[in-house]
């Protein structure tokens, strides 16, 4: 098992955060890493998304979304081929802090093949985080203040 965890300060109200992160359509405008996602983020459903990590290959995967609760939380679970080959259960949680936003971006990497990623998911994957951490942060205080 592998755990990648970033976090970030954004001076924007979770409600500004959760209608950016849960646009997929959009990430395409903004995002570094997840460079498209299409589907619908409600349990259950399927993300169709393309990845590329700094460094990195681009990839497309389709997780099933596994927890939403608006404005605090967004799951999925993604796997490469059979469950227990390599499974990575990506969260997103929004902590309100008055007017501003904690964003935590986190996965938890399980599988037989997990061993063999685990210098990538380390430096690219977490960099990938990380990129787009500072883009949701810089889109969210950029609509606080285009809305005065």
């Amino acid at each position: 098992m592998r755990n990648l965890t970033t976090e970030i300060t954004i001076e924007a109200p979770a409600s500004v955060v959760w209608e950016i992160l849960t646009n997929l359509g959009k990430y395409e405008v903004w995002n570094p890493f997840i460079i498209s996602s299409e589907g619908d983020v409600t349990e259950g459903s399927h993300l169709r998304n393309t990845m590329r990590p700094p460094g990195g290959k681009t990839t497309t995967f389709k997780p099933t979304v596994t927890a939403v609760e608006a404005e605090k939380y967004f799951e999925w679970l993604g796997r490469l081929g059979i469950p227990g080959l390599f499974d990575g259960r990506h969260q997103f949680k929004l902590e309100a802090v008055g007017e501003r936003t904690r964003f935590i971006q986190s996965e938890e990497f399980t599988g037989i093949l997990v061993p063999l990623f685990a210098k990538m998911l380390d430096s690219k994957t977490k960099a990938g985080f990380e990129a787009m951490n500072q883009a949701i942060k810089e889109r969210a205080e950029a609509v606080v203040t285009e809305r005065g």
